[in-house]
C-alpha cells in the first residue's frame, strides 16, 4: 500500500508541476505576444508618424514650388515687357519725339485726374477714391520713368 500511495503521490505532485508549467509556459507565452504586439504598434507608429511628416514636407515643397512658379511668371512677364519696348525700331524724328512725349503726358494727365477726383469728391469719397487714383498714379510713374534710367551697354 506504501508503495500505491507513494505511486499516486508522485504522480499527483508530477502531475501539479506539470500543470505549473504548463501555465507558466502560457504566462510566459502571452508576456512574449503582448511585448511583440506592443512593439509592432510603436513600430507602426512610427512609421505613420514618419510618413505624416514626409507627406507635411512634400506638402510645402509643392506651395513653395507654386509660389516659385507665380514669381518667375511675373518676372517673365516683366521681362516680356521690357524686350518688346526695347524691340521698338527708330522711326522718323517726329514719331520719335510723340513715342518720347507720350510718357510724360500720361503721367501729368493721370495726376491732374486724380487731382480733380480729389477735389471734387466729398469728405467720404475722397478716402475711397483717392487711394486708388494715388495707386495708379504712383505706379504709372515710377513704371513709365524708372524705365526711362541710364542703360549700361546700349547705345539709345
Amino acid at each position: 500500500m506504501a508503495d500505491l500511495i507513494g505511486l499516486t503521490a508522485s504522480a499527483a505532485g508530477g502531475g501539479l508541476f506539470g500543470l505549473l508549467g504548463t501555465a507558466l509556459g502560457r504566462v510566459a507565452g502571452f508576456v512574449e505576444r503582448r511585448q511583440i504586439h506592443d512593439h509592432e504598434r510603436a513600430r507602426w507608429d512610427h512609421e505613420g508618424r514618419l510618413l505624416e511628416l514626409q507627406m507635411r514636407a512634400q506638402q510645402e515643397e509643392t506651395e513653395a514650388e507654386i509660389v516659385l512658379a507665380d514669381v518667375q511668371g511675373g518676372w517673365s512677364g516683366l521681362e516680356a515687357s521690357i524686350a518688346a519696348d526695347a524691340a521698338i525700331a527708330a522711326s522718323y524724328d517726329w514719331v520719335n519725339a510723340v513715342r518720347g512725349l507720350t510718357r510724360p503726358v500720361l503721367t501729368v494727365l493721370l495726376w491732374a485726374i486724380a487731382g480733380a477726383i480729389y477735389l471734387g469728391a466729398d469728405s467720404a469719397g475722397r478716402a475711397a477714391i483717392i487711394e486708388t487714383a494715388t495707386f495708379a498714379a504712383t505706379a504709372a510713374t515710377l513704371w513709365w520713368f524708372g524705365d526711362r534710367g541710364p542703360k549700361r551697354g546700349r547705345n539709345i
